[in-house]
């Protein structure tokens, strides 16, 4: 059965290597696993030993903890700012933030206020 924290660590693992745009083979070669051992930790379906963990941390440029991040309020249910308990779950959402910081800073800070102005009501 695969534990709660197991399956939020796994999550975590998967976005932030979407977001650096590294496949699960390229995380695997340098970590020095086989990219099916990636799987399971990003499924919860393997817990990630201390040592893994630091290892995964190191090459996709994160501490440990942001592997433990908003682990309450996932746990809670509790989705902030109003956004889907599971946003960086959809691989859209996460290729619309990698290309968003693609953008010069000039140029993306226009887009960033003509999309506050769209999504606000009436």
């Amino acid at each position: 059965m695969k534990h709660p924290v197991d399956i939020h660590v796994g999550k975590r693992i998967r976005h932030r290597r979407w977001m650096v745009g590294m496949t699960q083979q390229q995380l695997a070669e340098k970590v020095g696993i086989k990219f099916q051992q990636i799987q399971k930790y990003e499924t919860g379906m393997n817990r990630v030993s201390a040592s893994r963990l630091w290892d995964i941390a190191t090459s996709l440029c994160v501490p440990v903890s942001y592997f433990f991040d908003s682990l309450e309020e996932a746990e809670a249910g509790i989705a902030p700012l109003d956004m889907p308990a599971d946003i960086l779950a959809d691989k859209e959402a996460l290729e619309l933030i990698r290309s968003y910081y693609a953008i010069p800073e000039n140029q993306r800070r226009r887009l960033f206020d003509l999309a506050r102005v769209l999504s606000e009501p009436g």
